[in-house]
């Protein structure tokens, strides 16, 4: 029995997008959706609030990784060092329910006690983690705007060395805004995020 033409190609479209894999969050250029989640402050925040900010460091991070403590005083460095330009904003993704110690009450104390001056934000429903295609704490996403929107410029971890911030030989978020800011390309744009993997809810 011979298949029609259209029924063919019919049959081999099914197949090809069977047999594609869906994709999982951002990759590097592509445009990043807005959020809003609520601030350890009590406030809602997105980046529309950000009239100025040429762009942005997204860091999906939590209260209680070894790596994240690591890093922790390194992104407040961070924040403090672009704020004007690119503002930091860390977005805690993990469970509270499966995390003990990153519940929002427990982040309400500990932006307090390091002294955050950046927003640190409830993921609650996980959403913005599985949008962006955060895996790790800390995993960090640089947006650039361009022409309105917002362009994934480099994705990855801060650095190449999450023990000790005194051995560091590479400052890859860091060269990125750098770059940005002057108007000139990325030199490196991806690199594997280091760090506990997020908890996620049971499904």
């Amino acid at each position: 029995m011979k298949l029609s033409n259209s029924l063919l190609t019919f049959c081999l479209t099914l197949l090809f997008f069977a047999g594609s894999p869906v994709k999982k969050g951002y990759d590097v250029g592509d445009t990043a959706i807005d959020f809003k989640l609520k601030n350890v402050d009590g406030k809602m925040v997105s980046l529309a609030n950000y009239k100025e900010a040429k762009g942005f460091i997204i860091i999906f991070d939590c209260n209680t990784c070894p790596y994240s403590k690591a890093y922790n005083d390194r992104i407040i460095a961070l924040s403090k060092k672009y704020s004007k330009d690119f503002p930091l904003i860390a977005i805690n993704s993990n469970s509270g329910e499966d995390s003990s110690g990153d519940s929002f009450e427990d982040m309400i104390k500990y932006a307090k006690k390091k002294g955050y001056d950046f927003p640190y934000l409830v993921d609650a429903t996980q959403e913005i983690a599985k949008t962006y295609g955060a895996t790790n704490t800390p995993h960090i996403f640089v947006l650039n705007k361009e022409q309105g929107n917002l362009k994934v410029a480099y994705i990855g971890t801060i650095d190449d060395n999450p023990r000790n911030a005194k051995s560091v030989a590479k400052r890859y978020v860091e060269d990125a805004v750098d770059a940005l800011i002057d108007g000139k390309p990325v030199a490196t744009t991806k690199t594997k995020a280091i760090g506990c993997g997020i908890k996620w809810r049971d499904a």
